[in-house]
């Protein structure tokens, strides 16, 4: 791979656009529910055991982290939306958070849905793919938690959620468990084959 994963680090955890890394660099912005996944990705896909804080209670993620990968790519963490048990005032500044963050961020170059293979896309998840239909070229959905399901059920599942978002040709949707290795090697495919390129010949 042309990317380090041996050369990361955490920049900050941001909570306004003043705070935000002043770089250059592409950023892929994970996106999703409290409770699919994020963390677990991004510690597996950088070869991790604890970079990104992985929380038994839903909801923890309250700040945008920024993960320099190699000096060459910027994997974004946004909080988790739809976690009902914490106060509308939160939610709603949560809201306001990372609309701050999508909305006006140029160096943004790609939103990476995450969204729990086992079961239905919640209207927050729609939601989310609806902006990111009007906003990006393409879709890019992770399915995680994908080794809990017998391949037939997984199949019929990825038809099911491919459906309920709506996506379209040209759309990217990527089973995905942080017990198989090959996941993180189809992580970084995406990565290096359509951002990494992409901004090269840009």
């Amino acid at each position: 791979m042309r990317v380090n994963i041996h050369n990361v680090n955490l920049v900050i955890s941001a909570v306004k656009p003043a705070q935000y890394p002043n770089t250059n660099m592409p950023e892929i912005a994970l996106a999703g529910r409290s409770n699919v996944g994020k963390s677990s990705l991004i510690n597996k896909v950088l070869n991790r055991k604890s970079l990104a804080r992985v929380s038994g209670t839903p909801g923890k993620t309250i700040t945008i982290n920024f993960y320099n990968v190699d000096n060459q790519l910027m994997l974004v963490d946004l909080p988790g939306y739809g976690y009902a048990e914490r106060s509308k005032k939160e939610i709603e500044s949560w809201g306001s958070m990372i609309n701050s963050y999508l909305e006006g961020r140029p160096q943004l170059c790609q939103v990476v849905q995450l969204v729990d293979s086992r079961h239905k896309p919640s209207r927050e998840d729609k939601a989310m793919q609806e902006w990111i239909q009007e906003c990006c070229a393409y879709s890019v959905v992770f399915a995680t938690k994908c080794d809990k399901l017998s391949k037939t059920q997984l199949a019929k599942n990825l038809e099911m959620i491919a459906d309920e978002l709506s996506l379209r040709d040209g759309d990217i949707l990527i089973p995905f468990s942080v017990k198989q290795n090959e996941c993180v090697d189809h992580f970084w495919e995406y990565v290096e084959g359509c951002v990494l390129e992409e901004e090269e010949e840009g």
